[in-house]
């Protein structure tokens, strides 16, 4: 078995902790500086009171200040840290990358925008590593339908790892996979984490109809604003090919777990999906944060990325072409 630490004591980093735990390696979930609350609570009651469940046994909590001493023999780390922290990742790891090659598994979703474009969390901490720490690291990414109260509740998931080294890959696939967590490997490593990127803003679009219909005072059921959902989820679709094709990965990837599966379940039962329903019930964006207190909107930061780079587009670059 493996001596893993999973670095972010978010929701999603804590979940992953459950299959790494059922599989009987010794598993480390190391707080960021932003984690101090929930590492504390770990450590007194082993419960994470958001994802409300008490984790297995198998895992230890460290906060922030025992990161070096908690991961100097491990095999393997896992980031769960926010697509916001992973500079600071990349900064906090680099000593420890640098001295021994360990391979790192990312959960971020995001994109970040430099002088060529939009480029995927992958290739954003590669390049915030220091160079000897750069030279050996090819990160794994994590996406596809997952919310994290149904994984560590041990709920059938399937996800899509994927890498430039596949064949590291498949070494953590062989790692983490469990009879209800099940992994496929994909070689698309730019569209399948662009896709994981854009579902959070396009679910967002999806569930505001969701909201406009409660803001109308309708009850749920089959008359509601199905149909204003499902031609916005098409348009997605579409739109989510268009930018995946011109980021430079494939538009099949869009038709599976990381684009139409991880954008199904963020629109049913996402983070992203709670806030855009917010908006159409008619709160602003602020408003909305405000009734989601501790949840990162990675939408908001997609969108802001995706605004700076449509903006600097040549006119036409992406064309147009709405659902047939």
């Amino acid at each position: 078995m493996a001596k893993i630490a999973v670095v972010g004591a978010g929701m999603m980093g804590t979940a992953l902790c459950v299959p790494l735990a059922d599989r009987g390696h010794d598993v480390r979930l190391i707080g960021t500086p932003l984690d101090a609350a929930s590492i504390a609570e770990l450590q007194a009651t082993g419960r994470h009171s958001r994802l409300g469940v008490e984790l297995p046994g198998g895992i230890s909590f460290h906060p922030v200040a025992e990161l070096d001493v908690a991961t100097a023999d491990v095999d393997a780390f896992v980031l769960g840290v926010s697509s916001a922290g992973v500079s600071w990742a990349a900064q906090a790891l680099s000593p420890s990358l640098g001295r021994r090659c360990s391979p790192v598994l990312m959960l971020s979703k995001g994109l970040e925008l430099g002088p060529e474009g939009p480029s995927v969390l992958t290739e954003a901490f590669r390049r915030g590593l220091s160079s000897a720490a750069a030279r050996g690291c090819q990160p794994v990414a994590v996406c596809g339908p997952c919310i994290a109260g149904e994984l560590c509740r041990r709920v059938p998931t399937v996800v899509v790892l994927t890498g430039h080294d596949l064949a590291l890959a498949r070494r953590f696939a062989a790692w983490i996979e469990t009879a209800y967590y099940r992994v496929r490997v994909h070689a698309d490593v730019v569209g399948i984490q662009v896709c994981a990127a854009l579902k959070n803003a396009y679910a967002m679009g999806v569930a505001l109809g969701a909201g406009l219909h409660e803001r109308a005072h309708g009850q749920g059921g089959s008359v509601a604003m199905h149909n204003y959902e499902a031609a916005v989820f098409a348009q997605a679709i579409v739109e989510m090919q268009k930018l995946v094709t011109r980021l430079g990965g494939d538009a099949a990837s869009v038709c599976g777990l990381a684009g139409t599966g991880d954008l199904t379940v963020t629109c049913n039962g996402g983070r992203t999906g709670r806030f855009g329903a917010l908006l159409g019930r008619g709160h602003s964006a602020r408003e909305a944060a405000l009734l989601m207190p501790g949840v990162t909107l990675e939408c908001l930061e997609v969108l802001a990325v995706l605004d700076r780079f449509m903006k600097s587009a040549r006119p036409g670059e992406l064309g147009r072409r709405d659902v047939p």
